[in-house]
């Protein structure tokens, strides 16, 4: 039977993440205590918080990426579990990458930190919103955005998490305008959501350059096992590619259920998520119920 690896995004750090694993595994001390030279006091956040710290892009993203790691590395050398082909959602992309021998830990480590701060700091220079947008087709939501934006206001479906569930990103007023439209339009649910800017969108732009710089000083290698990604949905082997798509992550929609059901076609019949919370499995009984998914996030779930 063969085996996909699913990582987790942002949204699903909790306080307390690895600090099973670290007190189980000397190999997840040895890799938490690199995480700290490259990002201080990066373990204290990860184990004891508090959440609003822990919520700060510059913890977030390398905290959920360092756990993921470790698992990655228990199933694979603890437990002899492989996958046969990696995805990850967002920022859980650079885990999969990771996973696939694209670069060692310390570079993937790195790229995530600056990433954030990237990411951050378009957010600070373009302010922007996101919204979830529930019960709706995509065909319905990506119409109301594309009609708001030729108003003048950038609004892009960002996230394509499952059907009936996409995530809209742009300015605050094109993502308002939005909601309220989606509504009117019987969306089950329409929330602005809690974040710093709006990701995958335009208004990400100047995180590119920092990011393209970070990536072409970096050792990135030919992936070892087929690697879906996000900005396509399908699977990529070639390098250059591979860098290319990286960049264009940060300004282009989450083909998430495309990306699944892709691998889904191509042969993988079973499921693993790795990292912090339980949103991909989520996503997965209404991608496809028939597929087998397990979660590993805590020591107490190997």
């Amino acid at each position: 039977m063969k085996r996909g690896f699913l990582f987790a995004g942002q949204g699903s750090q909790f306080v307390g993440m690895g600090k099973d694993f670290y007190e189980n595994f000397d190999f997840a001390k040895e890799m938490f205590n690199k995480a700290d030279d490259i990002v201080p006091d990066l373990k204290k956040v990860c184990f004891e918080g508090p959440d609003e710290v822990l919520k700060e892009t510059r913890y977030t993203q390398p905290g959920i990426f360092v756990v993921s790691a470790i698992i990655d590395k228990i199933l694979k050398d603890e437990k002899g579990i492989k996958p046969d082909a990696v995805a990850g959602f967002s920022l859980g992309e650079y885990s999969a990458l990771y996973s696939a021998g694209c670069f060692d830990f310390e570079t993937g480590l790195r790229l995530v930190s600056i990433r954030g701060e990237a990411m951050s700091k378009a957010g600070e220079k373009n302010s922007g919103a996101m919204a979830a947008i529930i019960g709706l087709s995509d065909e319905v939501v990506e119409e109301v955005c594309k009609d708001i934006t030729a108003k003048g206001e950038t609004v892009v479906p960002v996230n394509y998490n499952c059907d009936g569930q996409l995530v809209i990103s742009g300015t605050e007023k094109g993502v308002k305008e939005s909601v309220e439209i989606l509504k009117e339009k019987g969306a089950k649910r329409a929330v602005v959501l809690k974040v710093s800017g709006a990701f995958h969108s335009p208004l990400m732009e100047p995180a590119v350059d920092i990011l393209k710089e970070a990536i072409e000083k970096s050792d990135i290698k030919v992936p070892s096992i087929p690697l879906y990604m996000n900005a396509t949905s399908e699977k990529v082997l070639d390098v250059e590619k591979i860098k290319e798509l990286m960049l264009k992550q940060l300004i282009s929609p989450v083909l998430w259920k495309q990306s699944v059901r892709n691998m889904i076609k191509d042969g993988i019949e079973e499921f693993i998520e790795l990292g912090p919370g339980r949103v991909l499995s989520g996503f997965m009984r209404n991608i496809d119920r028939n597929v087998k998914i397990t979660n590993i996030q805590k020591f107490s779930d190997l």
